[in-house]
């Protein structure tokens, strides 16, 4: 009698377990983190990623997006850390703004190094770019896909930039990362540092004459209004996105579950491309619209920038890493094979 007993309690036991296990406890929620809100395409991928996600869990798996960085007080160089300790469970974000934990990520920082999309993809989705989601991985965060913030491209109230000689002395409004103060140091600029809740002022004010953003952020907040009346595309770098859970919370779903939202981040993450790609001629041609001068630089003319930062690789390359930075220089140099 004993036996079955035991048999039995076991039984339940395990009845108990099994339960637990496939209703694993999940939040009723789970923040994710954005510093863009859904007027633009790097809100639009989370969107997506949310949409996603409750439509193949059938409403099981809950997503509610913070935009502006508000989980971090509006400072989104915090958001990689926030996520690492599980005070955020999951976020859309950027290569930039994580670069100060992840090292590895200022490789796409690094100037003149991707001349068009398909330079970005053949990083992305090959050796460097599992080397880069290995990284984040090591360090509390577990990567899922790439998404895209676009090419950051230059704007000015002074004057049209087509050489390094131009940017001698203006005062360019750059993002927290050490690399863009050396990057515009190297050209002759004179770099500043601050958010973007500040730069709108201080562009407004002329306390500095331009400043760095994708395309999609120049037309949606209307850069063009203060002042910004010379655009140059120069494609001196990209910004993709990742998207990415804290290793904590990722360690709770069932494995399905993790394809699930793996999946969903990947189909997310390619719809935002597209979408984001498709939308440049008609944002690029609204731009002009509003009498923005907007210069395309020739390959010689970009050449010519990327011989003037050379000393920004040299002093970059133990940082990041000499090997992911052959890695990326190769796929760049057989993209099209």
């Amino acid at each position: 009698m004993s036996k079955r007993r035991t048999l039995l309690a076991a039984a339940v036991a395990a009845t108990f377990l099994f339960s637990g296990a496939s209703h694993a406890e999940y939040k009723d929620e789970y923040t994710v983190s954005t510093v863009l809100p859904s007027a633009f395409p790097w809100g639009q991928a989370a969107d997506k990623w949310v949409e996603l996600v409750k439509e193949r869990s059938d409403g099981r798996i809950n997503m509610k997006i913070y935009s502006n960085s508000q989980l971090v007080s509006g400072d989104q160089t915090k958001e990689f850390s926030a996520m690492r300790s599980g005070l955020i469970d999951m976020a859309v974000g950027s290569t930039i703004n994580w670069s100060p934990q992840v090292p590895e990520l200022n490789l796409f920082s690094l100037p003149f190094l991707m001349p068009d999309y398909a330079a970005i993809d053949a990083i992305t989705q090959g050796k460097a770019g599992e080397a880069i989601f290995a990284a984040i991985k090591k360090r509390g965060v577990t990567p899922l896909a790439w998404g895209e913030n676009g090419f950051r491209e230059l704007s000015n109230s002074k004057l049209t930039i087509d050489e390094p000689a131009d940017l001698d002395g203006l005062k360019i409004r750059v993002v927290g990362s050490p690399l863009f103060q050396d990057t515009f140091t190297a050209l002759g600029a004179n770099p500043t540092q601050m958010s973007w809740a500040d730069a709108k002022p201080a562009l407004t004010t002329g306390a500095v004459d331009g400043q760095e953003n994708p395309l999609s952020v120049f037309d949606v907040a209307r850069i063009d209004q203060v002042g910004q009346k010379y655009l140059t595309r120069w494609h001196y770098m990209a910004d993709p996105l990742v998207f990415a859970v804290s290793n904590q919370v990722w360690d709770q779903f069932s494995a399905e579950d993790q394809e699930l939202l793996k999946q969903a981040a990947i189909d997310a993450g390619q719809w935002e491309i597209e979408k984001s790609r498709g939308e440049v001629d008609a944002t690029l041609a609204a731009i002009k619209e509003r009498g923005v001068e907007v210069t395309e630089l020739t390959p010689e003319q970009r050449e010519a920038f990327k011989e003037a930062t050379k000393s920004v690789y040299e002093k970059w390359t133990s940082r990041i890493g000499e090997d992911l930075i052959k890695q990326a220089q190769e796929a760049v140099a057989n993209r099209n094979q």
